[in-house]
């Protein structure tokens, strides 16, 4: 950008794109796709430095459905954003498919035609992606049905993803293994501390990835031993913080956490910018912790059902 005399305003995903585009022909081995350049940017628009990214406008009639969807979810459901993006993920499928080329919208849909979609995208998924699949799609049809779209509920086209009854249930972490990945951690690094930390509020309070990740240093009481974990649909539960789960918390806070973070989650990145830890990020940290300790790979789900084995 400085060679070329272009003003840092002017950084968007479409220059990024040129950016990556140049380094992937050059032969160079990092910051090769537009996901890399996403801190970056990122981080400068939440200084102001960089216009927040520029959204296209709905053109076609499944666009625009799509569009009225993910508002209602947000407005009407209270669904957090993953879930949002899944459904609407869902849902830009469906639509395509179902209502390109068809001014009428969605006027036309079949329950045939519901549950050939569901037919064919289930047959190229897992367990758990097809029953994402299934349930953005009847909460994208009860939407319809409800906005007007469709005159008749066609949920019920919606056949149910094959899982057979106790074929996946979660097998919880034994105790000895808990204790071996946090004696993995390196509590003399920064890293470590954070590590600890998010484990032991794993195992101890069976949160989810997404309730660790969601934690604001507001949400601790210290002297009320209390703290605030953020559920699904928006939910808010006060739980006791057990004072292990409290002195890991607080070891990374005091000598681990960046001090220059300007984030308010209790977790962040400890290279620039220190953004938040994303859900995937710390289900790795537990993954990464079973490979220290020699013990078979698991996500920190399995730390949940630890706490009621």
């Amino acid at each position: 950008m400085r060679r070329r005399d272009w003003f840092l305003s002017a950084l968007d995903e479409d220059l990024t794109g040129q950016f990556v585009a140049a380094r992937r022909a050059g032969g160079y081995a990092a910051l090769r796709s537009a996901r890399a350049m996403v801190p970056l940017l990122s981080y400068l628009r939440g200084l102001g430095a960089v216009l927040p990214p520029r959204m296209p406008a709905p053109q076609t009639p499944a666009d625009l459905l799509t569009a009225r969807f993910g508002e209602y979810l947000a407005r009407e459901r209270g669904l957090a954003g993953a879930s949002i993006r899944s459904y609407t993920g869902v849902a830009r499928r469906f639509l395509a498919e179902a209502v390109q080329g068809d001014d009428n919208g969605a006027e036309g849909l079949t329950a045939a035609g519901v549950a050939g979609f569901v037919r064919r995208e289930c047959a190229r998924r897992g367990v758990a992606s097809a029953k994402a699949t299934v349930t953005g799609l009847r909460a994208l049809l009860r939407f319809l049905y409800l906005d007007g779209p469709v005159s008749v509920p066609l949920t019920g086209a919606v056949p149910s993803a094959a899982c057979w009854q106790l074929a996946a249930l979660p097998r919880a972490i034994s105790p000895s293994d808990v204790a071996r990945l946090m004696d993995s951690c390196d509590q003399d690094s920064a890293a470590g501390r954070r590590d600890f930390a998010i484990l032991v509020l794993l195992a101890r309070l069976g949160l989810r990835a997404g309730e660790v990740a969601a934690l604001d240093l507001s949400d601790i009481r210290w002297r009320q031993g209390e703290i605030t974990v953020r559920g699904k649909g928006s939910r808010r539960d006060i739980l006791p913080l057990p004072a292990d789960a409290g002195e890991a918390v607080a070891g990374w806070l005091a000598s681990g956490r960046p001090p220059d973070a300007a984030c308010p989650a209790v977790f962040v990145r400890l290279r620039a910018p220190h953004g938040r830890l994303a859900s995937t990020s710390v289900s790795h940290v537990v993954r990464r912790a079973c490979a220290r300790a020699g013990i078979t790979a698991a996500g920190a789900h399995r730390l949940r059902h630890f706490l009621s084995a």
